[in-house]
């Protein structure tokens, strides 16, 4: 068997519908356009939002707030996160969390107080939650909060 043998089943495939080839044919005419109109001449299309005429969806619905396309959203890490990544007496910071995997971007970072911390940690981040803050000094570590302005 070769490729250039092989057709497709009985039926699979039909004559190309040849339309304007005269009235004899039963496409003639009109060429199966109907009469007049828009649809009726030749390069017409419709823009792809187009509802008959109707209001269009994206203008019916309401338009609420704005979406800055610069602000930054903090990366929040948990306490208990830290917890099982490092050891004690460890110093962390955007870009150890960074390598460990905890965050992606590192641009902010805020430091939430889920879980608990046994180890004695110095933290580095641009913000912290209070109630991450006493867990960590309760546990012996220390916070220190980045300036925002300085993204590490």
């Amino acid at each position: 068997m070769k490729i250039e043998t092989i057709k497709p089943p009985l039926g699979a495939t039909h004559k190309k519908k040849r339309v304007g080839r005269g009235d004899a044919s039963g496409h003639g005419g009109t060429s199966t356009r109907g009469h007049k109109g828009h649809k009726a001449r030749k390069g017409f299309s419709l823009p792809y939002n187009f509802e008959g005429g109707q209001m269009p969806l994206i203008r019916r619905l309401p338009k609420y707030g704005f979406t800055h396309l610069k602000k930054v959203y903090p990366e929040i890490v948990n306490l208990d996160r830290i917890d099982m990544a490092f050891n004690d007496n460890a110093v962390v910071n955007p870009q150890t969390l960074k390598q460990k995997g905890i965050i992606k971007k590192g641009v902010l970072v805020k430091i939430l107080g889920k879980g608990e911390i046994k180890k004695k940690i110095e933290i580095h981040a641009h913000m912290f939650s209070d109630k991450a803050k006493q867990k960590i000094e309760k546990a012996g570590g220390k916070v220190f909060e980045i300036n925002k302005k300085e993204k590490m």
